[in-house]
């Protein structure tokens, strides 16, 4: 590969923006994907600045259509895509006897089958280079398991299984494929809508080992590393940068 080529889904803020800086410090020219296009190229923008390679895109991980379209904007761009992080998604907490159709079909709608969708669309240039990195971003409320989250830990389990399943259907192609299970990290879409009290942040945290809040610069180091040469060997694996929540 001449050229490392990333996409980054969710880039537009919080883990996800933060992944994408890390990457393309590192060499790698970035796809900074979001719902929104005018989000992603404020960070697409603060990549350039910095003297790396990126450009904006927007879709719906849902839709293949739209991920189809904005991976060959990314093809055009810079070439082949060989490392695809898929970091977008959504959290709520609903009870679970009050949880609808609708809300559970929503979840994984985004959560896992966005995943699905991203990385099938994206695996042939992985195969055709011979070499590739995936890499998925879960939850350990998925290990764990969370009150009043069935559908989003039911949703990032999924994602557990799936990464397992692509390591080991796509290592004959020198393709990997982990996972980052984060706890709750600060400066984020998801936590500032979930954790709004900071009594509720201080009980978290003081729940350590580890007492102090996750940043999105400790999921873009495991990260880094994943999609690394160094990690060539790695692959079908939950990384757990939680703290020690999930031991």
């Amino acid at each position: 590969m001449s050229k490392k080529v990333a996409l980054v889904t969710g880039a537009a803020a919080g883990i996800g923006r933060q992944i994408g800086l890390r990457l393309a410090h590192d060499g790698i020219a970035i796809g900074v994907l979001d719902l929104a296009r005018d989000k992603a190229k404020v960070v697409a923008d603060e990549i350039v600045a910095a003297g790396g390679e990126a450009i904006a895109l927007a879709a719906d991980i849902s839709r293949r259509d739209q991920v189809s379209e904005a991976v060959a904007e990314l093809r055009e761009e810079f070439g082949p895509v060989t490392i695809v992080v898929n970091n977008a998604g959504i959290s709520a907490q609903v009870p679970f006897q009050k949880l609808t159709d609708e809300q559970w079909d929503l979840m994984m709608s985004i959560n896992l089958k966005g995943t699905f969708i991203v990385t099938q669309i994206v695996l042939p240039d992985m195969i055709e280079a011979g070499k590739g990195r995936i890499v998925n971003i879960s939850s350990s409320s998925a290990q764990s398991g969370a009150a009043t989250m069935a559908h989003y830990s039911a949703s990032k389990g999924g994602v557990i299984a799936l990464t397992k399943t692509l390591a080991q259907e796509f290592g004959r192609h020198d393709i990997t494929a982990n996972n980052i299970a984060p706890r709750f990290v600060m400066n984020t879409v998801m936590s500032e809508k979930q954790f709004t009290e900071d009594s509720t942040r201080d009980a978290i945290i003081k729940a350590g080992p580890i007492r102090r809040q996750g940043e999105p610069e400790d999921i873009a180091g495991a990260c880094a590393w994943l999609v690394s040469d160094e990690a060539g060997y790695v692959t079908g694996q939950t990384i757990g940068v939680n703290g020690g929540r999930y031991i």
